[in-house]
């Protein structure tokens, strides 16, 4: 019998489920997996792995683990969630802007032809 999670749990838990989701959604993009992909490797349909990105709360813990393993075998829940991933790692500083400073005159003057 199913019935809805959201009302039996605390706004931070449901807040905890949405960015564990979350983190699932861009470890897969950081993995470059499509999410078809990932789900048919778990054993899920589609439409579970969108749920479990989204952090829906009436997703089972098995069906997170499997679609994590689906992702990146070997990778523990707690590495995903302090992000030691070496693919979050790379998609965190493709990301990241950076900065350009102004050249000086003597910069400018070596590249004048």
């Amino acid at each position: 019998m199913k019935y809805k999670e959201e009302p039996l749990l605390t706004p931070q838990h449901l807040a905890e489920t949405q960015v564990l989701g979350a983190k699932l959604a861009r470890l897969r993009h950081a993995r470059k997996v499509r999410q078809a992909d990932a789900a048919a490797r778990a054993g899920l349909a589609r439409s579970t792995a969108v749920l479990i990105e989204k952090g829906d709360p009436s997703r089972t813990l098995g069906q997170i683990f499997r679609y994590l393993e689906a992702i990146a075998p070997g990778l523990t829940l707690p590495a995903l969630l302090q992000e030691s991933d070496p693919s979050l790692t790379a998609l965190a500083q493709a990301e990241a802007t950076q900065r350009v400073r102004p050249m000086s005159e003597s910069e400018l003057k070596a590249l004048d032809f």
